[in-house]
């Protein structure tokens, strides 16, 4: 078996002219690190033709919707983080999917007045939000990009057209979908053979979505919102495609609701930390501000010389202390009024510190008041902790630099392993099963209503030093992304650790939760370091894996640096310009 695996990337490596992919690679001009080969060499292919990290990034966007279709695509949204490197200014893109007219704060319960299972209402027109992907492409093209979408699409209509082979993590994802496709007739079409996930070593094409990405090319961002493709989004959402047999909750999306979506431009969260200014994405996304948060909160300790144990075990409490208000705090900002100041307010962590010991504390905590920290004192609202809600592990992240200096880190999604299931019939994408991010049920801050965006863990995060990018870091993960880059920034700039290594370590996710989220992958709970913090009071529960983050790393010599993982995801690609 292994030798066929090894075969079929022979393959596929000769097909596109490809040397073996790596996860690291160093050199001079611009960079790219993503989960897929094809992905990352669309964007490389964008910069040798004179496009810049915004329009490289798009290309290896649309790419990746073609070989990791099951965690993201146009079905889906996401957000974009722009360093414009001429006015040394970060941006934020919001094009997260938005609840559609119709929603309301119960739209998750049954009629007996019980809340809705998850699973249940995943795989669903009920959960399907209005796609941003499209608008947010545009928009940043438009606004920082070079090139059009003709342009930046060309490499994913090929590989769309010629096909790729099926890798392993490709087969495993498919696999562990079989019985969310077999409910949907067009999801079984495109990517089941027999009732089976296709077979690993073949060669998988997808025609529909390369005449989905022409109509894009041709007619632009009005040919998704508008017209025939937003007729078929909105035909799947009200009358999904069910299997015979099989009954699948509709949604009530109309056309109006495409129409009328639009992409934000944000000013994004700013925070400092040992003399790096850190960038992330705001409100609906909860990253940025949980992981300045717990920097501020880790601030209030001087790390330097102390064991390693003691660095985690004060990362993985300073962590359980912003998780604590997150799950309190935030929400959509253009829904609820997020006490944004006091949660980002150096002394508000400097007194929230105060609860960390030298162990670790005997469960959950309870959220902080920021409202004594915030401008406008006035604000009554004091919401309830809810406990943290399902939120799928499954996104993608990318990210990419230019010659010029110009840095992009982009995470979107479709939410869970092949979003709702349903491909639209004809256009060759899954649709997302985003409004499973709200809150089923409160009172809470994160309820369903109209238009409201669901509150994400989505933490593309761009770092400089002096103005200028020090590094640039994201990953997938559901809420376990926050921890992820929240650990990947801890290892890198407190433990000294090379941004490959820092990605490379052992992850440990503590979320507000009884045990500690670790990897049997990487053989953690055995480890001398697991039993020095279990030393300190932590408990681990293991998944097989967390998240898959890539990065770039701006060196003093005027190098870059791309990093990607080394094993996990079966290994990103990491590509630079000129080595």
């Amino acid at each position: 078996m292994r030798r066929q695996i090894l075969l079929a990337a022979a393959v596929m490596m000769a097909a596109f002219g490809a040397l073996a992919k790596q996860p690291v690679d160093t050199g001079r001009g611009g960079a790219v690190a993503t989960v897929s080969d094809e992905a990352s060499r669309a964007a490389i292919e964008i910069l040798d033709g004179g496009g810049n990290a915004v329009d490289a990034a798009v290309a290896a966007a649309a790419t990746l919707g073609v070989t990791e279709p099951f965690s993201c695509g146009i079905g889906g949204g996401g957000f974009m983080l722009i360093y414009a490197a001429r006015d040394r200014r970060v941006i934020a893109i919001d094009h997260r999917e938005a609840a559609p007219a119709s929603a309301h704060p119960g739209m998750f319960g049954n009629a007996d007045g019980s809340e809705m299972a998850w699973k249940a209402a995943v795989a669903s027109g009920l959960s399907v939000g209005v796609p941003g992907t499209v608008r947010g492409w545009h928009e940043a093209l438009a606004r920082y990009g070079t090139m059009g979408l003709a342009q930046v699409l060309a490499p994913a209509i090929r590989v769309a057209e010629e096909g790729f082979t099926v890798g392993a993590n490709f087969h495993r994802i498919n696999a562990a979908n079989e019985a969310k496709f077999a409910r949907f007739s067009t999801a079984s079409a495109l990517y089941l053979q027999d009732g089976k996930a296709l077979p690993l070593g073949s060669v998988h094409r997808n025609p529909d979505l390369a005449r989905t990405y022409r109509a894009l090319a041709d007619g632009g961002v009005k040919a998704f919102y508008e017209g025939p493709i937003a007729a078929s989004i909105v035909a799947a959402v009200r009358h999904p495609p069910a299997s015979p047999g099989i009954e699948a909750l509709a949604g009530n999306m109309t056309m109006a609701d495409l129409k009328d979506y639009e992409a934000r431009i944000r000013q994004p969260i700013r925070s400092t930390y040992r003399g790096y200014e850190i960038y992330g994405m705001p409100a609906p996304s909860s990253g940025g501000i949980a992981i300045a948060q717990a920097l501020n909160l880790l601030e209030s300790f001087e790390l330097a010389g102390r064991p390693r144990a003691e660095i985690e075990h004060l990362y993985l409490e300073a962590s359980r202390l912003a998780f604590a208000d997150r799950n309190a705090y935030l929400a959509d900002e253009e829904f609820v009024d997020v006490p944004k100041d006091g949660l980002l307010s150096k002394a508000y962590a400097r007194q929230r510190a105060q609860r960390i010991g030298a162990t670790a504390a005997a469960g959950k905590v309870a959220a902080g008041d920021p409202y004594a920290f915030e401008d406008d004192r006035s604000v009554p609202l004091r919401p309830q902790p809810s406990p943290l809600a399902q939120e799928s592990m499954h996104t993608t992240h990318l990210a990419v630099s230019d010659r010029e200096g110009n840095v992009v880190a982009y995470t979107f999604t479709i939410e869970d392993w092949g979003g709702s299931g349903i491909v639209v019939p004809g256009r060759g994408f899954l649709l997302n099963n985003e409004l499973t991010d709200f809150d089923f049920k409160g009172p809470h801050p994160n309820l369903p209503e109209a238009y409201k965006r669901p509150r994400s863990s989505m933490s593309p995060t761009i770092v400089l030093r002096d103005g200028a990018a020090a590094f640039t870091i994201g990953s997938p993960g559901g809420s376990t992304i926050i921890t992820t880059v929240l650990q990947i920034l801890v290892n890198h700039i407190d433990l000294g650790m090379s941004l490959a290594d820092a990605v490379a370590a052992p992850r440990m996710s503590q979320r507000n939760g009884d045990t500690t989220l670790v990897e049997t992958l990487l053989d953690f709970p055995a480890s001398a370091q697991a039993q020095a913090l279990a030393a300190k009071g932590h408990r681990w529960r293991e998944t097989a894996q967390i998240g898959a983050a890539n990065g770039i790393r701006f060196n003093a010599d005027g190098s870059v640096t791309a990093v990607s993982e080394p094993l996990r995801h079966g290994g990103g690609s990491a590509i630079v310009q000129r080595p």
